[in-house]
């Protein structure tokens, strides 16, 4: 008798009707989900990397700074990258500039022997003029030097959110310090 009542009334006709709602409800939800997992995993590691790439390129300037040779200096964080895989993802290029006649100049220059071929913000060339900000132009004056490192890596996501979304993400990070 109570099934006859349930089969009849107007809520229970309902619930039969409304049984694939969930399941359309679910594949919404995970979908969007997923999507903001991958997204978040992904932008973590590239937070991760810069902030690992801004303490590669602060040690660089500040031991050249202190009188490290630039090449030495190259070495010493090709070490401390090793966590990125520099080595072979990477690049490390280290530049001493300086004031001669009122204009920035490069008087030395070293990079990683390996890694990714990319090329200096600063410039290339010993004896050749240098692309500094407006802010560090101000501060170099004349008889000093600036110590300037500059990490390049290259960036693979470990997740689909590319395809997913059919976007690109950055695939070359980088980071620059000036002493």
């Amino acid at each position: 008798m109570i099934k006859r009542l349930m089969k009849g009334s107007a809520w229970a006709k309902r619930l039969e009707d409304e049984r694939g709602a969930a399941l359309v409800e679910l594949a919404l939800c995970l979908s969007l989900l997923l999507t903001m997992t991958f997204g978040l995993i992904d932008f973590s590691l590239i937070i991760f990397d810069k902030q690992e790439m801004s303490g590669i390129t602060r040690q660089g300037s500040d031991l050249a700074s202190r009188g490290t040779s630039l090449t030495d200096t190259v070495t010493a964080l090709g070490t401390q990258g090793e966590s990125l895989n520099i080595g072979t993802k990477g690049r490390i290029i280290v530049t001493a500039v300086a004031d001669v006649n009122k204009k920035p100049q490069i008087v030395d220059q070293a990079e990683s022997p390996t890694g990714i071929s990319v090329s200096s913000a600063i410039g290339t060339g010993v004896g050749n003029p240098a692309s500094m900000p407006p802010s560090a132009n101000t501060v170099l004056q004349d008889g000093q030097t600036i110590y300037v490192t500059e990490v390049f890596y290259s960036y693979t996501p470990i997740t689909p959110i590319q395809k997913l979304l059919k976007i690109s993400l950055t695939s070359t990070l980088y980071e620059a310090a000036y002493f």
